[in-house]
């Protein structure tokens, strides 16, 4: 296995402001200093990082200023994360624009792995068809990152259609595309994380492991939560992936190097006990 880390825990996630008024510019961003992100990542001693499309568009006009960074901190760009509603024919065209310049920007930055979430909820509620194009567009999401020689997987999400065992089993059977098992998200949206993993050995193609707290509710730093961190590797295992783990944190109320290197520390130790070596 090898461990990264995800650049969200500095400063959150915020949505650019250019997205109010354009669907097609409309991309997630870490509200602090992905420059800092990438050093402190690599000074804890993780080997990959994941980022947002925004992040990453922030290098476009000069990308060796993020390539030194990387090299620097002895970091590859592991994947990219984009989303979208999926579900409303009109944008779509717009939202699979931004989609594309997400691979576009990953595949030159390195990464190999594009994620995405999204399948919005309406207000007047969910429809079997908001499943069904959602597939249809998570399938063309796939086409997209394979012609920028990315691997596409989708990640369930809380607050979308697709929070709960069924709604998960709903959009992956109307769906090629592989799954990023986010194990808050899974526990929170009221799945056991090992059991879903179990479930789906041959979707799972990137991880997202963070740990979670249901009252009051909150993401946390792995071990702090109530997730069977142990449990959730072995299936993992069983699932025959041995590649990037990322771990993720939304939010932290204090300094996020510190809960990055609380992560690791806990996760290295289970998977020594379970006797999973890290490349």
């Amino acid at each position: 296995m090898k461990l990264g880390y995800c650049s969200i825990t500095w400063g959150g996630v915020v949505g650019h402001p250019a997205g109010v008024t354009s669907v097609k510019d409309l991309f997630y961003r870490a509200n602090g200093d992905t420059l800092q992100a990438v050093r402190e990542i690599g000074e804890v001693g993780y080997r990959g990082v994941e980022m947002f499309d925004g992040n990453v568009a922030e290098f476009e006009g000069d990308p060796r200023v993020l390539t030194d960074a990387l090299q620097a901190a002895g970091l590859e760009l592991v994947s990219v994360y984009t989303g979208a509603n999926f579900i409303y024919a009109d944008i779509l065209p717009d939202e699979l624009h931004r989609v594309r310049r997400a691979a576009q920007l990953a595949a030159s930055f390195g990464a190999k792995r594009l994620v995405v979430g999204g399948g919005a909820r309406r207000a007047a509620g969910t429809t079997d068809e908001d499943y069904a194009r959602l597939g249809e567009s998570l399938d063309v999401v796939c086409d997209i990152a394979e012609e920028h020689g990315l691997e596409a997987s989708y990640h369930p999400h809380l607050g979308t259609i697709v929070e709960n065992p069924d709604e998960i089993e709903r959009v992956l059977g109307r769906s090629r595309i592989a799954f990023c098992p986010d194990t808050a998200h899974l526990a929170a949206g009221g799945g056991n994380p090992a059991e879903l993993i179990r479930r789906y050995p041959d979707r799972v193609r990137h991880v997202h492991l963070k740990d979670f707290r249901p009252d009051p509710f909150g993401f946390l730093p792995l071990g702090a939560g109530v997730l069977d961190l142990p449990d959730i590797i072995s299936a993992i295992a069983e699932a025959d992936y041995d590649s990037w783990l990322m771990v993720e944190l939304d939010e932290y109320d204090g300094d996020p190097q510190e809960a990055a290197r609380i992560s690791k520390d806990h996760l290295t130790k289970v998977l020594a006990e379970a006797g999973i070596p890290l490349d």
